[in-house]
Formats: C-alpha cells, structure tokens, sequence
C-alpha cells in the first residue's frame, strides 16, 4: 500500500483481520480509525438538500451540492464577479462525534475546505480558524499526521501539502501504532505454526516515556518543530522529542489548551506525579470504542485509589453527573483554539472537550 522512508512497507489493517478478527472488529468502531475517510455519502455528514445545503457567510456563500457520487463545494464571492471553481468533498476528516471538516485535491496539493460540519447543531459552519471571507488552507503534513495512518509527502520541508495519492493511508489503524507490517505478515504466512510474533514491535518492551510517546506523536500538540525526516518518519517506540518539538514559547505558565495537548496535561497532573507507570494505556484501550463507558472509567480510579477512597462531593452533585470520576475530575473544558462560527453569528463557538489535566475542580469551574 505505501513504503516508510525506512523501507517498511505498510500493508493495511484489513491484512490483520486475518489473524486478529475480534481486535479489528472492535478497532474499526473507534474514532481512532474513523478520523479520515475517502469523501462518499457514506462518510460525509451533512445535509446537500436545498434549502438545508447553504453557509452563508459576511463575504461569502458556499453552496454544497452533489452530483452522482461526487460532493462539492460551490463558492460565490459577494460583491464581485470573481467564480471560483467546485472544489470536491475527496477527503473527510473527524469521525462526527464532534464534527468533521473536509479537504481537496487540487492535482496533487491538499487544501482545507472552508465547509465544516458541527454535529451539535447538525448544519454547516466556517471551517475552524477561518475568517468570513474566502481563503485557501493548505494542507500541511503536522496537520494531517494526525488524521492518517501514513501519507507519502513531495516536499521534504515538512511545510509543503504535495501528496502522492497512491500512498495515503486513512485512518488511524493498526500499523500506526504497531509499524508497517510486511515483514510480519509475510512471516507468519509462512510459518503459520509460529507462536512467537516475529517482526513487530512489542509494547511490553517499551519504556513508560516511549509509550507516552505513541500517544503524544499526535496528542502533543502540533510539535512544528521538525527535527529529524518529517511528520511521519516517527515510529512506535522511537524517542520522539529526537524526531518533533513544540516551539519553546520561554513562557512556562503558559496555560495548555484542552484540544491536541491531552499529553501535556496529563503529565501535570498529580496522578501522573505519583504513578510512576501511569500512560495512556493505563486508562485507554486504543482497540475498542470507550466513549461514555462511565463504568469503565471508575473501575481504573478505583483501581488507584482504592475502593476504601470515599468521594466528598456532595450527593446531589454525584448524582447530577451520573456517579460518573472523570466528570468531575477531568471535566469538559472550552478550547481555546477550536472554535466555529456558525453562519452569519459574530461569536464564535468553542469545541467543549475533556481535559486531561486530572484535579479536584470547583463547582464554579
């Protein structure tokens, strides 16, 4: 399907469904997996009927229509003659809890459709970051390393948004976190009685830091800063600082932001500090869907913090959010630097997500 620039080649998750069918049937449920998708009608949300298919913004208005098995996004600049040409739905990006935004292709350059997809008003608004009048976005690979499992750049600045289109792998999914697998999979195809896993990497082998940093390669924030190959030159169970850096802004009460930084929060919370295996993986299973399993979540508080541990909220307060930990330690929080504009509203809408940043919060906060 596509080849690292280590010589690994990838072969697709669908391979591993072979040998791993119940893992893959979980896993294609997650929002991991279904964080991009070829754009069809099957994995775009949102509404191409007249009447229903209009952003209308100060400057500009942005018809969505489709035609056969294609979508696009028609632009009509006010006040002026200029036409801009349909720009195509080909790229869909979020799985829709939230909401999803959209790309194009434009020969071989990726660009950000102004249209996005808010799921809690179920209508179209001005894509996140964009002003009320027309711009082109392009794609760039910090921001797409997170929605894919692996794409092949032709620009080696990592500042570019040329693609070759061949070797673009949707989703988060398997070998993202396990690393290209034809090696292992040409193995045990042919020795099929093997019961020792030959070329895969083993995440019991890993270091605490290098677990933490399969998660924060995308849950780290934009790590800009390229350091060594580009954004998809990083591999499970690398150092990644050896690879991507945020920029240092010199300021360290800089206040983390509850969209993209899940890491940074994380290791300042007092149950990191004290936990001295504590990762990800302690409370997350990246192979199946997790979301609003409450009972889930409270058996691994429990699970530190002893069943002897009594909550002092008070019992209203408990009963009000379900008797559910993370509600009340890890709230959903305003971001900052996700936010919509819906239609012609002059405010803007913040995305409310879960911060990592695990506390004693105050009713008031």
């Amino acid at each position: 399907m596509a080849t690292h620039s280590n010589g690994d080649q990838f072969v697709g998750s669908e391979t591993c469904l072979e040998c791993h069918a119940d893992i893959y049937a979980a896993h294609i449920k997650t929002a991991h997996f279904n964080t991009s998708a070829p754009g069809n009608a099957e994995s775009i949300k949102g509404n191409f009927e007249a009447g229903s298919n209009i952003l209308d913004l100060e400057s500009v208005t942005f018809k969505l229509r489709s035609k056969g098995d294609s979508f696009y996004q028609h632009t009509e600049i006010k006040n002026r003659l200029v036409k801009k040409p349909a720009a195509r739905f080909d790229i869909v990006i979020g799985s829709g809890i939230r909401g999803q935004s959209y790309l194009t292709w434009d020969e071989n350059q990726l660009f950000q459709l102004q249209t996005s997809y808010y799921t809690p008003t179920n209508s179209w608004v001005n894509s996140p970051g964009f002003p009320s009048y027309s711009i082109e976005r392009p794609v760039r690979e910090a921001c797409i390393k997170c929605h894919v499992t692996f794409a092949k750049t032709k620009d080696y600045t990592g500042q570019g948004n040329t693609y070759d289109k061949s070797q673009m792998i949707f989703g988060i999914d398997c070998e993202r976190c396990h690393r290209p697998a034809a090696k292992h999979v040409a193995y045990h195809k042919n020795n099929p009685y093997a019961e020792k896993a030959k070329f895969m990497m083993k995440y019991d082998t890993l270091s605490r830091q290098q677990s933490l940093d399969a998660c924060a390669q995308c849950h780290s924030g934009l790590r800009g800063l390229t350091l060594k190959g580009n954004s998809f030159s990083f591999l499970a169970g690398y150092n990644l600082n050896e690879y991507a850096r945020n920029f240092d802004t010199g300021n360290q009460n800089t206040k983390l932001d509850v969209h993209g930084n899940q890491y940074g929060l994380l290791i300042e919370s007092q149950c990191f500090k004290q936990a001295k295996s504590m990762d990800c993986a302690t409370c997350h299973n990246p192979h199946i869907k997790q979301r609003g399993n409450t009972a889930y979540f409270n058996q691994k508080c429990i699970g530190c913090h002893s069943e002897s541990v009594v909550c002092t909220a008070a019992s209203s307060s408990v009963q009000l959010v379900g008797n559910n930990c993370v509600a009340c330690h890890m709230p959903t929080t305003p971001s900052t630097s996700m936010t919509v504009q819906l239609g012609n509203d002059s405010l803007e809408t913040a995305f409310n997500i879960r911060t990592h940043l695990i506390g004693i919060y105050s009713d008031a906060n």
